[in-house]
């Protein structure tokens, strides 16, 4: 029961954490963000060890994560731009 274990959830994050600065690109801190806040959620009490259950707030935890960071972070101006028609249809 390693996975009902708060702080294997904040370490694992943490982690995750570590390989989005080696490699930069905003796919690895929204994994991150959610893994913590799947160990704080156990470790406040809010969850318990029901492996699918904590896997499905990990997952929502992250697409949040990941939402607000794109949000925040996303398309910047002068970034290049991709088109998906021919400029003569």
């Amino acid at each position: 029961m390693m996975w009902a274990t708060w702080w294997v959830w904040v370490v694992a994050g943490f982690g995750l954490g570590i390989l989005e600065v080696a490699l930069p690109g905003f796919i690895f801190l929204g994994f991150a963000i959610g893994a913590i806040a799947t160990g704080a959620l156990i470790w406040l009490g809010a969850l318990g060890a029901n492996l699918p259950l904590l896997l499905l707030v990990f997952a929502f935890a992250s697409l949040l994560a990941w939402a607000v960071l794109r949000r925040v972070f996303g398309i910047r101006a002068g970034q290049v731009k991709l088109w998906d028609r021919d400029i003569n249809d």
